[in-house]
């Protein structure tokens, strides 16, 4: 294993276009529920344990080889939103075109023929971390991660937070990172013998809910 291959993926620059999500930061800043650091952390905690923690097990459980359609439909029925599902798939698809050119691999080229409009993101990713050789417990601190640092990132752009302030939230939540992403491992290994109902399906009602106005705007910085 490459812990080297850990930071290429995780890193904000790698082209997977998450850059163009909010992870419903967006719809949040305007509706006033994120106004400065702390609501930002806020926002964050609550979505790392419910969004994140879906993305993070499900990751995982793709990491150590559980079937990517299985996996994918159980993304879908955790997902209510048909925004949320539209952006999740089309970040798929961006990851899986990233990660083929990076890590080069037949279960990747697989993955494309079955997926062609993108599989969930976090299935990808997981299948991206065994192609990068990571294992779960690396699968599931990108995909942790990635549910803080979007809407942080995005914040800064929104509400001109200082990027200083932004970094401390992330820096504030690493204990809870490390929290959800042991439940993700544990439910993603347990996939193997108990299937995928074994994967966790904590809600974020708001963050469905916020998906939809935010989808209907005439005008958006970001995606999702």
């Amino acid at each position: 294993m490459s812990r080297a291959a850990l930071l290429v993926l995780a890193d904000g620059r790698f082209p997977a276009g998450g850059h163009a999500h909010s992870g419903g930061a967006e719809e949040a800043v305007k509706a006033g529920r994120i106004t400065g650091a702390a609501s930002l952390e806020e926002f964050c905690r609550g979505r790392l344990h419910t969004a994140g923690l879906v993305a993070a097990s499900i990751a995982a459980a793709a990491a150590v080889g559980v079937d990517a359609v299985a996996l994918d439909a159980a993304a879908d029925a955790r997902t209510p939103s048909p925004a949320l599902r539209v952006a999740a798939r089309k970040l798929g698809r961006q990851l899986t075109r990233a990660a083929r050119a990076t890590w080069p691999s037949g279960e990747l080229d697989d993955l494309a023929r079955r997926f062609p409009k993108g599989a969930h993101q976090p299935v990808v990713l997981g299948i991206a971390a065994r192609a990068a050789g990571l294992g779960a417990v690396e699968a599931a601190y990108c995909a942790a991660y990635e549910s803080v640092s979007g809407p942080a990132s995005a914040t800064v752009r929104l509400l001109s937070l200082d990027p200083f302030d932004a970094t401390g939230v992330l820096a504030r939540l690493a204990p809870a990172v490390d929290l959800v992403v042991d439940r993700a491992v544990e439910a993603g290994r347990r996939v193997v013998g108990g299937g995928v109902d074994e994967l966790p399906a904590a809600s974020a009602a708001l963050l469905e809910v916020g998906a939809e106005v935010h989808a209907a705007w005439a005008v958006r910085l970001f995606a999702s």
